[in-house]
């Protein structure tokens, strides 16, 4: 049967306010494949673009990042060895100005076609789901920040890497590539996740609410940290983050959402700050309030990480995150309520996800 011409998503109405509306089907694009989606997952992205993010008006833009589904056409320029019926996962750019028709949450949707996963036997429809934004984020650790690709063998002595909110849907898949890139991994999150955050590998765990959380970083790494990831990228963890590393050799901040300079500088004048977009990967200009032109290396090495990744997958080296499945409800109307409990501050250490 032929997909339908209009379909349901999730697009925001108003600033702050999403809903579930009767939309025509995203056009495919060469470069793209139509997906018929079967679970989709919340990222802290969707509800703060919802609120605003990057502009003050989004309305009539179509919501969501995360998605597995099903390949229903491919576009005519995709080189990957996608074919109809494959299970796929990965991200969509939603709430894009330059592409209102993007957006994860929808019965069908499109993807840029050489940087989605093939899902591996082992991995189920709903683990899929948690994986796009937080791998494509992570894709920062190696492009920018330098890590060798995992699998990779620990220096003499190892060298060591910060990971502030490990409990992140991106923190948790870090700590993890991290671990099998060879480092020796210090995370920070509130105590009730430190089991888990020890679990995927951390050597070390850290509560960022203590205030002697940074004397502690400093005592574990001998005043001598020079990485740090920080997956929450707001002043405080900043701050955090840029006191945490050698006050004699600065280091390497890497933020996930825009950060200041001046604020980096004002703690130690000789960390490098730089940010790594997860939109950027898909290798097209992106408008997020500013104007980021087309990242040809991005994408390319996408390809890269991505192939990397379902390896990894495969072999069960790296685990999807903890995730709840229909909580408030199920579907796209679910995934609203996810939204909100998101927003609120209200998931931890988890990953939401919603069938279709």
């Amino acid at each position: 049967m032929a997909p339908p011409s209009e379909v349901k998503a999730v697009v925001v109405v108003n600033k702050g306010v999403a809903a579930v509306k009767t939309v025509p089907r995203a056009k495919l694009r060469d470069e793209y494949i139509l997906v018929r989606t079967t679970a989709i997952a919340i990222n802290p992205t969707d509800w703060a673009h919802v609120a605003g993010w990057g502009s003050d008006n989004n309305n009539g833009l179509r919501v969501g990042c995360d998605y597995v589904g099903v390949v229903e056409e491919v576009g005519s320029k995709v080189t990957a060895p996608f074919v109809k019926g494959d299970r796929i996962a990965g991200m969509a750019h939603g709430v894009n100005k330059l592409q209102p028709e993007d957006g994860a949450f929808g019965e069908y949707i499109v993807v840029k076609g050489d940087v989605q996963l093939k899902v591996p036997d082992n991995v189920t429809d709903e683990e899929a789901a948690t994986l796009g934004v937080g791998v494509m984020t992570s894709q920062a650790l190696y492009q920018t920040m330098g890590l060798p690709l995992p699998p990779a063998e620990p220096s003499s002595p190892p060298a060591q890497l910060l990971i502030y909110g490990a409990s992140t849907a991106t923190g948790l898949l870090a700590v993890q590539y991290a671990k099998l890139s060879g480092y020796e991994v210090a995370a920070t999150c509130s105590p009730s996740n430190f089991d888990l955050i020890r679990s995927l590998g951390a050597d070390v765990v850290f509560d960022y609410n203590s205030p002697t959380a940074v004397e502690e970083i400093w005592a574990w790494s001998h005043g001598n940290l020079t990485q740090v990831l920080d997956c929450i990228s707001k002043p405080d963890s900043t701050r955090f983050c840029v006191s945490a590393l050698s006050k004699e050799k600065g280091g390497h901040y890497q933020g996930l959402l825009f950060v200041d300079d001046s604020l980096v500088k004002e703690v130690n004048d000789k960390v490098t700050n730089k940010t790594k977009l997860a939109y950027t990967v898909i290798g097209e200009t992106i408008d997020k309030g500013r104007v980021i032109e087309a990242s040809v290396e991005d994408f390319e090495y996408g390809k890269k990480f991505w192939e990397v990744t379902r390896k990894l997958l495969a072999a069960g080296k790296i685990k999807p995150a903890r995730l709840e499945v229909n909580r408030g409800g199920k579907g796209l109307e679910g995934a609203i309520v996810g939204m909100e409990e998101l927003k609120q501050g209200k998931v931890s250490g988890t990953k939401l996800v919603y069938t279709l």
